[in-house]
Formats: structure tokens, sequence, C-alpha cells
């Protein structure tokens, strides 16, 4: 069986814009193994939602210290190029949540390929009574100890990926690569 090399990624946000960007998890996988992780709460100069707060526990306060998405984007930028497969759960808000923060602070967006394990999980387990990233881990034996927290969510979703390959196979998800 092929190995897979990609980077889980996950956000949180601070409210219902997807440049409020407050926490950010990057799970690095070489070889079908988890290699790194990367987890850092970012200060979005921005308010924070109660309805984001009850969903994730970050408020302002825990971010007033922390780098804004500039600061941080000079340490990740390189994990997002043509050749870097980026995997999220609900990949469309994560993507989402990267571009418009990227154009919030007029740095460049980069060119990468993407895939997103709700659309797999779609596909390969339709008869799931939902495909939530929680109800997956259920269903799947994987560990989520904290849902809607970026770090825990990031590995959840690289091993929901690393057990569809296990069970269907790397070209059965080459149809679920897009490029950014």
């Amino acid at each position: 069986m092929k190995k897979m090399n990609f980077v889980a990624m996950d956000f949180e946000t601070a409210n219902a814009k997807r440049a409020s960007a407050c926490s950010l998890a990057l799970v690095i996988v070489r070889n079908n193994q988890i290699a790194h992780e990367f987890y850092s709460l970012i200060n979005p100069e921005t308010d924070f939602s109660w309805r984001n707060i009850n969903v994730h526990g970050i408020h302002r306060s825990d971010v007033a210290l922390s780098p804004t998405f500039p600061e941080l984007w000079d340490h990740i930028a390189p994990l997002f190029d043509a050749n870097k497969l980026v995997v999220a759960h609900n990949a469309s808000f994560d993507n989402s949540v990267l571009k418009k923060t990227l154009e919030r602070y007029e740095i460049q967006p980069p060119h990468y390929l993407t895939l997103d394990t709700l659309r797999t999980s779609k596909r390969f387990y339709p008869n799931f009574v939902n495909h939530k990233l929680n109800t997956l881990c259920d269903n799947l034996n994987i560990e989520l100890h904290h849902h809607h927290n970026a770090l825990d969510d990031s590995v959840a979703c690289a091993n929901i990926l690393l057990t569809e390959q296990h069970q269907f196979g790397s070209s059965a998800l080459r149809q679920f690569v897009k490029a950014i």
C-alpha cells in the first residue's frame, strides 16, 4: 500500500466571519505516521461571538498575547505549496478561513492540493447516521479527546484519512483531491 504524506488542518474562528481565525492546528503525516503536530492560538484582532465561544471555549483574553496570523504565516507558509496535500474535515470551511484571513492581511494566497474528509466519508460510509467528525470517530474507533479543539480535530481528521486509505486504497482517494 502506498504511503501517504499530507498536512491535516483545522481552524477555529472568533465569530461568524471567516477572517477571524483564533486557533490553528496542523498535523504533518509522513509515510502514514503523524510526524509533527503544530497548534497555536491566534489573536484575530476582532470581536468574539458568544456562539463561537460556546463551541470552542476560546475567549478574547485567551488570545490577547498570542501571535497574529501574519506572524504565524511566516512559519507555516512552507506547508502550503502546489505539491502538498492539505486535508481538513469540512475543508470548504478551513480553506475559506485560510483564504479570507490571508486576504484580510493582504498576503498572497498559496496554491496547494486539498482533500475533504467530510466528502470522502459520505462516499465511503453512506450508512452512518451523519458524517460529523465526532460521529465518524465513534464509528471508526478513532480517538477524539476534545471536539472543536483544533489540534484534537486535526489529529482525528488525519486518522480518518489514514483509515479510509487502509480500507479503500489510495486510488479511491485520488478522485477527491482538488487544487486550490
